[in-house]
């Protein structure tokens, strides 16, 4: 009997002893005996405890991005004074053609620091918005463009050659910056939209002196002076020469007003119709009342048999589409 109790203990000490030890890299926690068969252990790790996959760092946002540049200091500062910086900071995406601070230094002396005052917060804005594009535009899609549309409106003219791209004549000089809500392109000028009228650049132009004589005898200055924005077909002084003789004097005479009136308002469509959009329509509903036919063929676009031999002159208050005969409703 005493020597089965001594048994007894032997064995219950024997495998107290392998609580706490290692069995195939694990640790007992009872006093279950270790096993040296084939024993699977499910081991159970905390979730604070598991390695984390390390994230790309998130990008900063158009405004962040060319503050941390640190070449565009005069964009940032004209961004801040025209009060755009939460416009640039939003959703987008936008695109934007940035100068850098070299390219601001080119402006006329003076310049910036005359943009930069209060009372002409709305000349900066029109600037700075002529140089965003609404949409993420990469490098290898701004090579297929011939012009893109602008938040202010008017369109920037792009230009491949020779493997280098323009926008406006400024040289694109860096590509794809990539931020949070678009992307940056850089540029070595700054771009300047149009600030001249319908009026004031026809002048200006020097090649449509008999329509500007006609707008001035039919009284409507103020009408193409105004805020529109209009689409002009505008004829030549050659167009208007190839009426026959005495046409054009006949018109300009007080008791013709009436008929000059139609037939200029019927050489301007209301709203703003770049070529882009001329070419996809058959035709186009003039302020006259009237519309006029446009067909494209391999030989150009005709506007009621009339030829467009430039196009997207851009102005303030629309733009105009020069044509090089005369269109009679």
């Amino acid at each position: 009997m005493k020597k089965l109790i001594a048994l007894t203990a032997v064995a219950m000490l024997a495998s107290t002893a392998n609580a706490g030890k290692k069995c195939n890299g694990t640790v007992i926690l009872s006093s279950t005996p270790c096993q040296t068969s084939h024993v699977t252990y499910i081991t159970t790790v905390h979730p604070a405890a598991r390695p984390v996959a390390a994230h790309p760092a998130a990008k900063a946002d158009i405004v962040d991005t060319a503050v941390a540049a640190g070449s565009f200091k005069t964009l940032v500062a004209a961004v801040q004074a025209a009060g755009l910086v939460d416009t640039l900071k939003g959703a987008g995406p936008f695109t934007v053609f940035a100068p850098t601070d070299a390219a601001f230094a080119k402006l006329p002396k003076g310049t910036v620091e005359s943009l930069l005052k209060p009372e002409n917060k709305a000349k900066l804005q029109a600037i700075l918005t002529y140089h965003v594009v609404a949409g993420k535009v990469k490098a290898a899609d701004v090579v297929k463009l011939t012009g893109a549309k602008t938040v202010q409106g008017q369109q920037v003219d792009i230009a491949v050659k020779d493997g280098k791209v323009t926008v406006d004549g400024a040289n694109v000089v860096k590509t794809d910056i990539e931020t949070s809500n678009g992307v940056i392109h850089v540029i070595d000028s700054v771009i300047l939209p149009a600030d001249k009228d319908i009026v004031d650049t026809a002048v200006g132009a020097g090649s449509f002196n008999t329509l500007v004589a006609a707008v001035k005898a039919a009284g409507l200055v103020d009408t193409l002076k105004g805020e529109g924005p209009f689409t002009v077909f505008a004829p030549t002084d050659e167009a208007f020469a190839k009426l026959p003789a005495g046409t054009v004097a006949n018109l300009l005479k007080p008791e013709n007003k009436d008929q000059l009136v139609a037939i200029l308002t019927y050489h301007v469509v209301a709203g703003k119709v770049l070529a882009s959009d001329v070419v996809k329509i058959s035709s186009a509903k003039t302020v006259n009342g009237k519309s006029a036919s446009v067909k494209v063929s391999d030989a150009g676009v005709m506007i009621d048999g009339a030829k467009v031999v430039a196009t997207d002159i851009e102005t303030s208050n629309g733009v105009i589409h020069v044509i090089d005969s005369v269109i009679l409703p």
